[in-house]
């Protein structure tokens, strides 16, 4: 069975995703048309709460490149397939606050996060358990979405598909 099949009837996992992962798999129109610089397809797999949408990149399957682009013209590539994405919303659901990708950027949004969800942790290893997956280090997710942003992104250059512009990127090294 594919992942997103997988993941869509997880309720726990769905749950999870939806917040505190800001990852709603009821996916709808970005606020703008737009195309990856390369040509290759886009499809739309989830959404945040602001405006965001996250695409994955070519065809076909689940091991394919997910881009983020936030409604403010901001885009990166965030993960190398979507259980990737899903590992890092385990791990660090406020991802999009950490724009150094720093460990100490982490810690002050969790701080915020677990006021209000103070059962964050144990609805996060629930859904990775029923996932059957392994939540990573804060230290490792981090790392790895900087290897991927940094690395990875530079070959998905997101435009809008009217104006022809390039999205900037989401995060400074």
């Amino acid at each position: 069975m594919p992942f997103l099949d997988r993941l869509r009837a997880t309720p726990v996992a769905v749950d999870y995703l939806l917040w505190p992962g800001d990852f709603s798999l009821d996916a709808y129109s970005h606020v703008e048309e737009v195309v990856l610089a390369s040509g290759e397809a886009l499809e739309e797999v989830a959404k945040c709460g602001a405006g965001g949408t996250f695409f994955l990149c070519g065809e076909d399957g689940d091991e394919r490149p997910v881009l983020y682009a936030d409604s403010e013209g901001g885009a990166a590539v965030v993960a190398a397939g979507l259980e990737e994405m899903v590992r890092l919303l385990l791990a660090v659901p406020w991802w999009r606050d950490c724009v150094r990708l720093t460990e100490e950027e982490s810690a002050e949004a969790a701080e915020q996060y677990l006021e209000d969800e103070p059962d964050l942790f144990a609805d996060r290893d629930a859904a990775a358990a029923a996932l059957g997956l392994e939540v990573p280090t804060v230290a490792e997710a981090l790392a790895r979405l900087r290897e991927v942003a940094f690395g990875l992104g530079e070959r998905y250059t997101l435009l809008n598909a009217v104006e022809g512009n390039a999205y900037e990127p989401l995060f400074r090294p």
